[in-house]
């Protein structure tokens, strides 16, 4: 419900909501919120696993390429950009482009 309430702050009420038949989308209170808003309900069929072929590849690219980008920021800043206390306040690329013996 909070992810659902954000949504509609953000991005205002669209005409229709699609989801799957999962409990979470099938609730009293996830319902009446959407018909409260004047927002249609659209539910795939039950059991159509098939509903989501075309769209599941580009979800799963996509997880993967954020997870890459930011596990690759992650590392960059580690080794780049924070200094670190151990390292006499260097960071590591510096430590490594200078060598140990700088400590």
């Amino acid at each position: 419900m909070e992810a659902l309430d954000s949504a509609l702050c953000v991005f205002g009420c669209s005409e229709i909501f699609n989801t799957d038949q999962g409990s979470q989308f099938t609730s009293k209170i996830f319902t009446s919120c959407l018909l409260g808003s004047e927002i249609q309900i659209s539910m795939d069929g039950k059991s159509r696993r098939f509903d989501n072929i075309f769209i599941e590849p580009l979800w799963r690219s996509l997880k993967y390429e954020a997870a890459l980008e930011g596990i690759g920021n992650l590392i960059v800043g580690y080794n780049e950009e924070n200094p670190h206390k151990s390292l006499n306040g260097l960071t590591p690329a510096m430590v490594y482009s200078q060598g140990v013996e700088q400590l």
